[in-house]
């Protein structure tokens, strides 16, 4: 058995919680939210998983310390933008003999940093950073629904001992040492599902959503291979997976706030209807900041940038996409 202790309360952060205790593994999870921990103490449901129980055995803290000290793994399940403020917070609690994991998905504006090199920014890079990314939606882990996901870490033995110690018989769990393909993938796939959801928020068909989701992906390898990533790495779990995944289901917001904007809602109206954060919107901005870094062409990330923070009408957006010069594929 091991200790876990879990920066987030969200429903990724409380679905892993919950798992991992079922595992037979202690687990804390920690939220700033003081009427949120006290409503999970009492009740053990989660407004955002009403189907799942949440097993007793989970601690619900609003206290920092209680969560990180003697833990042997640290996990980062707050949204991408939380993680450098959540890590300057831990700074003092935390040492390099624990493995911190995050979950999150983003990339900073300005610094460009994914979330595991944001985490070393503040602690220091004598830590341990593994990424857990892949086509998990937290309303499915929650319940118990099979999964696959992937364990990247620079160092493949860290990778390899995660793996080995989530892994069970709903999550199945690959290693890699791609760390930086992998969360890339991860924060720039939310900008496809953003497509995605603006395709069936316009009414198109099957054809548009396959093709969109197609041409998305050799954006995202484009710019992942001239940062220096493994192409192969976004055609597994942590591209494709998660690329068909959030931009397909209605368990995924990024999906949900796409088809909220191409029916005419700007972005202060969808994110006040989605009610939780839409990474895919934190995202673009960053992703515009890559493109222009690294000299990369993502025709598709800039229509939806258009929509996002320009006000674009999205059927403008599309005719413009087509209307693009012919090429090669």
């Amino acid at each position: 058995m091991k200790k876990f202790g879990i920066l987030g309360a969200g429903t990724w952060g409380t679905a892993l919680a919950n798992m991992l205790v079922n595992m037979g593994h202690e687990v804390t999870t920690w939220s700033p939210n003081v009427e949120e921990i006290s409503n999970l103490n009492k009740t053990y449901k989660h407004k955002h998983l009403p189907t799942c129980e949440l097993n007793r055995k989970i601690i619900f803290t609003s206290d920092l310390k209680e969560t990180c000290e003697g833990a042997d793994y640290v996990l980062f399940a707050t949204p991408s933008i939380f993680v450098r403020s959540t890590a300057e917070k831990i700074k003092e609690l935390v040492n390099p003999s624990q493995v911190l994991i995050t979950v999150a998905k983003g990339v900073e504006p300005e610094t460009l940093f994914t979330m595991s090199e944001i985490i070393n920014d503040v602690l220091g890079h004598e830590y341990k950073v593994v990424s857990l990314s892949g086509p998990t939606h937290a309303e499915e882990v929650a319940i118990g629904l099979p999964t696959l996901i992937v364990a990247a870490c620079e160092d493949e033995q860290v990778a390899i001992e995660v793996r080995d110690e989530i892994s069970n018989d709903i999550l199945r769990v690959y290693s890699n040492k791609d760390i930086k393909g992998a969360e890339i993938a991860g924060a720039l796939k939310n900008i496809i599902a953003l497509a995605g959801g603006m395709c069936d928020g316009l009414g198109f068909g099957d054809n548009a959503k396959a093709a969109l989701i197609t041409r998305g992906l050799s954006e995202i390898v484009k710019l992942g291979v001239a940062m220096g990533c493994k192409a192969e790495t976004f055609y597994g779990l942590t591209g494709v997976g998660d690329i068909v995944v959030t931009a397909t289901s209605k368990h995924s917001r990024n999906h949900n706030a796409g088809v909220l904007l191409a029916q005419g809602n700007n972005l202060e109206q969808t994110l006040e209807k989605i009610g939780m954060v839409v990474e895919g919107v934190n995202a673009l901005k960053a992703a515009e900041q890559l493109a222009a870094k690294y000299n990369v062409e993502l025709p598709i990330v800039n229509a939806v940038y258009a929509v996002v923070y320009k006000g674009a009408n999205p059927t403008d957006v599309v005719n413009k996409l087509f209307l693009r010069k012919t090429k090669s594929e």
